[in-house]
């Protein structure tokens, strides 16, 4: 679990810290790229509540999401194409469903523990 959050924070710390600005021609591979990182990263935050955390499969995905989503992008700009749109729809979906995921179980965790604290007040 601490992986995700640990990356989250530098990626961000980093960001704000620096003066790194990227060219205009290369935003829409960056903003896809930053779109598939936070896919993989509430992906693991999911697994992680889940139970079913793996950090092969999440440093894996992670790049491969990230690679796959820059190369549509740069297949789509070739072909003169909006084919990055393909991977913002399918990243952005899946985001929105690891979020919901996310908020489901955390309110299950917390309807949980309030109902063990009842029991054992109750007693």
């Amino acid at each position: 679990m601490w992986l995700p959050i640990l990356g989250l924070i530098i990626g961000v710390a980093l960001g704000l810290l620096t003066e790194f600005r990227v060219p205009a021609e290369y935003s829409s591979y960056l903003s896809i790229a930053v779109l598939a990182a936070f896919d993989t990263l509430f992906g693991g935050i999911r697994a992680h509540l889940q139970n079913s955390f793996n950090e092969g499969v999440f440093l894996s995905g992670f790049f491969f999401n990230i690679l796959l989503a820059a190369g549509l992008a740069f297949l789509g700009v070739h072909l003169g194409v909006d084919l990055y749109l393909a991977a913002v729809f399918a990243f952005g979906v899946r985001l929105f469903q690891n979020m919901a995921v996310i908020r489901r179980e955390l309110l299950s965790k917390w309807r949980a523990k309030r109902e063990k604290g009842k029991n054992k007040s109750s007693v």
